[in-house]
């Protein structure tokens, strides 16, 4: 059988990583929180959350289900959710998933640049989910700058304001697939990663 990692957009920051028998979620956030977007109760094996802020740590909203062991090494590399080491709004956390055969990142609510060995950790990456909207983040160029500089194989952009859902103050996706030129249109909010899934930015279509 062909190793496969289904990836699901739950809108906002929120992914749902699935491989075998094994479910991550990534930044739930408690409905109410973020414009247009309600998240249904999720059933998963772990959360990973990248910072305590409301729009990214609902883990109430996750129910924990019993599965085998993670096939998963776990990388958490510390950074900042603003351009003055925390000042603004804290810490953010980068985790890196592993098996073993795919390398996947989810960068949170990333608000400055890399340091030098924080770009070594993050090479060889088969995924990247990246935000994008600025404001509260890192806007369309950074994001573009650090991914010209890490090299996923795919990119889905995240963290942005979309017809009818997000922040107002956050940019479109528009904004950073003017920088691409390899954009591909999805017409629902999963993806199916495989080894031999060409490079790409990933739009992936949300219902919200």
């Amino acid at each position: 059988m062909t190793e496969m990692i289904k990836v699901t957009w739950l809108g906002h920051s929120c992914f749902k990583a699935e491989y075998k028998e094994y479910t991550v979620i990534f930044d739930p956030y408690e409905n109410g929180y973020v414009p247009g977007l309600e998240l249904a109760i999720q059933e998963a094996s772990q959360v990973l959350c990248s910072h305590e802020h409301g729009d990214h740590n609902a883990r109430a909203m996750v129910h924990i289900k019993n599965s085998a062991p993670s096939p998963f090494r776990i990388q958490a590399i510390s950074t900042y959710h603003d351009d003055r080491q925390g000042a603004l709004r804290g810490q953010n956390t980068i985790h890196i998933l592993d098996d073993g055969s795919f390398r996947i990142a989810h960068a949170g609510d990333l608000g400055c640049g890399l340091l030098p060995e924080q770009k070594e950790a993050l090479k060889n990456l088969d995924l990247l989910m990246i935000p994008v909207g600025g404001y509260y983040t890192i806007d369309a160029g950074q994001a573009k700058k650090i991914v010209e500089e890490i090299h996923p194989r795919i990119v889905i952009p995240m963290h942005y304001r979309g017809e009818g859902f997000g922040f107002d103050v956050l940019a479109p996706v528009e904004d950073y697939i003017s920088l691409c030129d390899d954009v591909v249109y999805y017409d629902e909010n999963t993806l199916t990663l495989t080894k031999d899934m060409p490079g790409q930015t990933a739009i992936l279509k949300l219902n919200p």
